[in-house]
C-alpha cells in the first residue's frame, strides 16, 4: 500500500519535474511484475524503463503475493527508482494449492470410497473453476482497486493502463475509469480468445466460453485504445470493435521487441560466466528457450533428429539440443525418446532472463517453435527479437503467419512448416555437417531497430498522449456546454 509521506514525497518529485517540462503519470496495472519470472514480465518492466523518456512518469499496481510459479529478481535493476509500485494482496492460494485446484485429477484406480471422494473432488475444482471467471486472479481484484483508489485520490494521474492477462486485470480498469474519469487502454500480451483455447487450466466449456466472451465485449466497450502484440492480433480487436460500433477506438500494434541494454558485451559476458553455458567446441548447440506445451510442441524437432539419425548418425552425434524453461509432461516424453540415440540433449528449468542471456550467447543456432494450429499465425513469441538481437542462426518451425514473415527477412532459409520433417531435418544435415552457415552476425543493427523496447515503448507512450488529449479535449467540451 501506499503511504501519505510516499505520495507526498512522488507528488513533489512530479511537480519538480513539471517545472522543466510537462510530464504525465501513468497508472500502469500489471499482475505479472517483478519479482515474478517469465517470459510476460519483460513487457511492463521494459515500458517502465522507458517511459520516462517519453514524458510519463509510472506508477504500478501489482499483487504483494503473487501466486506464480516462477520468480526472476534479476530484473528489477529495469526498475527506475522514482517509480511508485503499490503492491495490493491476493486472495488467491499459493500457486502449488492452485495447481493441485486445478489439475486434471482421474478417479482412484481401487475402492469404491476412494472413487467417490475423487468424485467429490472433482466437483468442487469444477466448481472452483466454473466460480473464478475469467481466471484466479479474479481474487486480486477487490484488493488491487481499493489500492488503486487510495493513491488516484492522493495524486494526480493522466491515464490507466492495463497488460494482460490475467484478464480479470481489465475489471481493474474499467472500475477506476468509472470513478475517476480517465481514459482507459488495455494491452492484450495473448489474445483472449487463442489464451482460452489453448492455455493448459483453460477453461474449455461452453458456460466459460459464453462467460468470457461476454467479458471481453463489455471490457471492450469500455476501452479508449487497444494494444495488441501483433499486426494480426491487433486487426483481430479492432474487427472485435468494429462489432461493438466502437470503430473510432484505435488499435495499435507495439511488439514486445528487445532491449539494446540486454545485448551490450558488458552483460553478455557476465551471462557467460556460469560453466554450464560453455559450449564444446566438438558439438553444435542448438538451443530453444521457453515453455514447452500444446502450442510450441517440439515433437517435429525430435521426428527430423530421428530421421537423422536413420542416415547420418555420425552428423546427430554432434547436436546438442538444449531446452531451457518449464516444459508439460507430454512434452518431456516426446524429447525422452531422444535418450537412445546419439544426440546430446540436455534440459534446463526455468532460469532468470540473466540467465536466458548466458544461454543464448553460447549457442550456434536457435530453435522457434509454433504449432499448426488454429489462431497461430498470428502470434509472434516474444523470444525471437531476442534471438534477433543476439545474432545467432534461427530454425523456426512454425506455420505461415507474421512470425514466420519476419524469420524469413533475415533468414530466407530459416523457416520450416511443422509437417515439413525433411526440410527441418535438412535444415540441420546443412548445419551440422558446415556445408550452410547463415551470416546472422552480419545483421546490422538498423535493420531491427524498429524491435528496439525504446522504438516500441515511443509507439505505446504515442498513444497515451493521444488519447490523454482527446480526453482533455472532450472533458472541455463537456464542462463548455454546461
Amino acid at each position: 500500500m501506499v503511504t501519505g509521506e510516499i505520495a507526498q514525497k512522488m507528488q513533489n518529485a512530479f511537480v519538480g519535474n513539471a517545472i522543466t517540462e510537462p510530464r504525465r503519470r501513468l497508472l500502469l496495472v500489471a499482475y505479472s511484475f517483478p519479482p515474478v519470472g517469465g517470459a510476460g514480465v519483460q513487457r511492463p518492466v521494459k515500458w517502465v524503463k522507458n517511459l520516462g523518456q517519453f514524458g510519463w512518469n509510472v506508477t504500478v499496481l501489482t499483487p504483494e503475493n503473487p501466486s506464480v510459479p516462477t520468480r526472476d529478481d534479476s530484473l528489477f535493476p529495469d526498475i527506475p527508482e522514482d517509480v511508485l509500485i503499490v503492491r495490493a494482496r491476493t486472495w488467491e492460494p499459493d500457486y502449488q494449492s492452485k495447481q493441485a485446484m486445478l489439475d486434471k485429477i482421474g478417479a482412484a484406480r481401487e475402492g469404491l470410497l476412494n472413487r467417490a471422494k475423487a468424485g467429490a473432488k472433482k466437483l468442487v475444482r469444477h466448481a472452483a473453476k466454473l466460480a473464478l471467471q475469467p481466471d484466479p486472479q479474479i481474487l486480486w481484484v477487490p484488493s488491487a482497486i481499493r489500492a488503486a483508489r487510495k493513491v488516484l485520490s492522493e495524486m494526480q494521474h493522466d491515464a490507466i493502463l492495463v497488460t494482460a492477462p490475467a484478464y480479470s486485470s481489465f475489471f481493474i480498469g474499467t472500475s477506476l475509469k468509472r470513478q475517476f474519469k480517465l481514459p482507459l487502454v488495455m494491452d492484450f500480451r495473448d489474445e483472449w480468445d487463442l489464451s482460452g483455447r489453448y492455455l493448459e487450466n483453460a477453461q474449455r466449456d461452453n458456460f466459460s466460453r459464453m462467460v468470457q466472451a461476454r467479458m471481453q465485449r463489455y471490457v471492450l466497450r469500455r476501452a479508449d485504445a487497444v494494444v495488441a502484440t501483433t499486426h494480426a492480433s491487433t486487426a483481430n480487436l479492432a474487427e472485435k470493435l468494429s462489432r461493438l460500433n466502437r470503430s473510432n477506438i484505435k488499435a495499435v500494434t507495439v511488439f514486445n521487441g528487445f532491449d539494446a541494454g540486454d545485448f551490450s558485451r558488458d552483460k553478455l559476458e557476465s551471462a557467460m560466466l556460469s560453466a554450464d553455458n560453455m559450449p564444446t567446441p566438438t558439438h553444435f548447440r542448438l538451443l530453444y528457450t521457453g515453455t514447452l506445451w500444446n502450442l510450441t510442441t517440439i515433437e517435429p524437432l525430435v521426428a527430423a533428429i530421428l530421421q537423422l539419425e536413420k542416415t547420418v548418425p555420425e552428423l546427430v552425434a554432434t547436436l546438442e539440443l538444449v531446452c531451457v524453461g518449464r516444459k508439460t509432461p507430454e512434452q518431456i516424453a516426446i524429447l525422452e525418446r531422444l535418450r537412445n540415440f546419439g544426440c546430446r540433449l540436455k534440459l534446463i528449468d526455468y532460469c532468470t532472463h540473466a540467465e536466458v542471456l548466458g544461454w543464448l550467447q553460447s549457442a550456434n543456432a536457435l530453435c522457434l517453435l509454433l504449432s499448426d494450429v488454429p489462431g497461430a499465425e498470428r502470434v509472434v513469441p516474444a523470444k525471437l527479437f531476442e534471438y534477433l538481437a543476439i545474432r545467432r542462426d534461427i530454425l523456426a518451425i512454425m506455420p505461415k503467419g507474421e512470425a514466420a514473415d519476419i524469420v524469413k527477412r533475415f533468414f530466407p532459409a530459416g523457416h520450416c512448416a511443422p509437417n515439413d520433417i525433411d526440410a527441418i531435418a535438412s535444415w540441420l544435415k546443412n548445419r551440422l555437417s558446415g556445408e550452410i552457415s547463415a551470416n546472422a552476425e552480419q545483421i546490422a543493427s538498423g535493420d531491427i531497430d524498429e524491435f528496439n523496447r525504446v522504438s516500441q515503448t515511443g509507439r505505446l507512450a504515442g498513444l497515451l498522449n493521444e488519447v490523454t488529449q482527446q480526453h482533455t479535449s472532450q472533458s472541455a467540451h463537456q464542462s463548455a456546454s454546461t
